[in-house]
């Protein structure tokens, strides 16, 4: 495994439109963004942070979520969402993330990660 440092950050830029409304995820029933998509968006950017740092075969599997949606963000909207490493344990390596809509503060919280050999990781499976 790669040094994978904390303060490691990276970002996604993205725009809501109609299919990541709660209404189209059901989760819900108004033309806003969703929180599975919101969550997805974060989760997003905690693998953006690791990709230039796994080595070949490596990828990191999500093992825990806390993540607050705090205010609603319409279809057309951009929000900015951000990944940074706040902790890291030998595999484990927990972000925190944030969303923010033209610098209003949409979501927050902390992603857990830990980094797998893919392969092996696949053999497990029944």
């Amino acid at each position: 495994m790669a040094a994978i440092t904390q303060g490691l950050t990276a970002s996604l830029d993205v725009e809501v439109a109609d299919d990541d409304t709660a209404a189209a995820l059901g989760s819900g029933s108004l033309p806003v963004l969703g929180t599975p998509r919101l969550l997805a968006w974060c989760e997003a950017a905690t693998c953006a942070a690791l990709a230039d740092v796994l080595n070949d075969g490596e990828t990191s599997v999500g093992t825990r979520v806390q993540v607050e949606h705090l205010a609603p963000s319409a279809v057309g909207r951009s929000l900015h969402v951000e990944a940074s490493v706040l902790h890291v344990d030998g595999r484990l390596v927990r972000f925190t993330v944030a969303a923010t809509d033209d610098g209003k503060l949409v979501g927050s919280g902390e992603i857990t990660r830990v980094v797998v050999e893919a392969d092996r990781f696949l053999s497990r499976l029944r």
